[in-house]
């Protein structure tokens, strides 16, 4: 029988799947719309889909309702909007659905289901803190653009050097013959589907190999495959060294690419992030000791600690960025004020990659 902690524990995961329905705006397909094929988003969604499964299953009968009657629906649960042509306007151009996702920080109680505000809850508080989000979320898009290419870099770098142009493509250098050969199916599959002009001159020149260098490769391939690419790699010394370029060991490394996949996914889905708690999250660093010291074991699955990865990684990548301080400057604009809901301990700005930020 399941201990009373395991019990509860459930409950609480089941109530944040049903939030997440509500305002996660992320298709429970395991191919995103997007570049990063392998976030697995669907996959997590319908585990978590089986957990919530077994509480009682009713009808939804839930009418659709027009903007005035979601404005009066806002109002009667006790949200104070002083500008109705505001309120039209963001309902018509945002939607009601998605601005769920941040005014039910603002409910008295999400759990009990009948969605009443706290007293003083106003549509602007509400926007401003959505508006905190698309900026927060636009923020890390450059930061994660900056480290992908980065990553494609090092590898094909490194495998090139190594084993030759076509090198990658030898099973003898992955640990599992069978995930290698899945591996490189998908990479077909990619491969026959892109229509990049370096794609096609290879199709149209040359007959071997199949596939082309690695270089190539590294440009068309999701960044979800790279990850499978890099973790299967027999040799540690490769691993080493492909990570060291981003500035992480490689188990660190490992598990930072499938997690810096699934935030890609989040932002170019346009969701929800600020608060979020993440489903694919990363060993602790520990070296350097400066990123040791700065990411907390207790936001294990907050912001905070993606943040501040991406600080140290950032340092290494795009040394002369004004990423960090720009980055900085938007987390103290937290509407809220709320540092905790995103992982910050109380002591975040004296923290070694942060405290520079806030220095003259």
């Amino acid at each position: 029988m399941a201990s009373p902690r395991f019990r509860l524990d459930a409950e609480k995961r089941r109530r944040r799947l049903l939030i997440c329905w509500e305002s996660a705006h992320i298709s429970t397909s395991t191919k995103p719309a997007t570049p990063l094929h392998d976030a697995h988003h669907g996959g997590l969604l319908c585990f978590w889909a089986k957990l919530a499964h077994k509480r009682p299953m009713r009808p939804f009968i839930k009418p659709s309702k027009s903007v005035p009657d979601q404005t009066s629906l806002l109002q009667e649960r006790g949200m104070i909007i002083g500008d109705l042509d505001r309120a039209k306007h963001a309902l018509s151009h945002i939607s009601y659905f998605r601005l769920r996702a941040y005014w039910l920080y603002f409910e008295a109680d999400p759990d009990s289901g009948n969605h009443t505000f706290k007293p003083d809850t106003t549509l602007d508080a509400v926007l401003a803190l959505y508006e905190f989000d698309r900026h927060l979320r636009l923020m890390l898009m450059d930061a994660l653009e900056r480290i992908e290419v980065a990553a494609r870099g090092s590898w094909a770098h490194q495998m090139a050097m190594v084993y030759g142009p076509h090198g990658y493509l030898n099973a003898a250098l992955y640990r599992h013959t069978d995930r290698f050969q899945k591996n490189l199916d998908q990479l077909q599959s990619e491969y026959d589907r892109s229509h990049d002009v370096f794609v096609e001159h290879y199709k149209r020149t040359y007959n071997n190999p199949p596939l082309p260098p690695v270089w190539m490769a590294a440009e068309f391939m999701s960044f979800g495959l790279l990850s499978k690419f890099f973790s299967a790699l027999g040799g540690r010394a490769d691993r080493k060294s492909i990570a060291r370029n981003i500035g992480f060991d490689d188990r660190v490394f490992q598990g930072w690419m499938h997690h810096l996949a699934t935030v890609r996914n989040i932002c170019a889905h346009h969701s929800r992030l600020w608060n979020r708690r993440f489903t694919v999250t990363f060993p602790m660093a520990q070296n350097p000791s400066v990123l040791a010291a700065t990411v907390d074991a207790l936001a294990d699955r907050k912001l905070y600690n993606t943040l501040s990865m991406l600080l140290h990684s950032m340092a290494i990548v795009a040394p002369e960025s004004d990423w960090p301080k720009r980055l900085a400057a938007l987390i103290v604009q937290n509407p809220m004020g709320d540092f905790a809901a995103m992982g910050f301990p109380d002591d975040w700005r004296e923290r070694p990659l942060w405290a520079p930020l806030f220095t003259s």
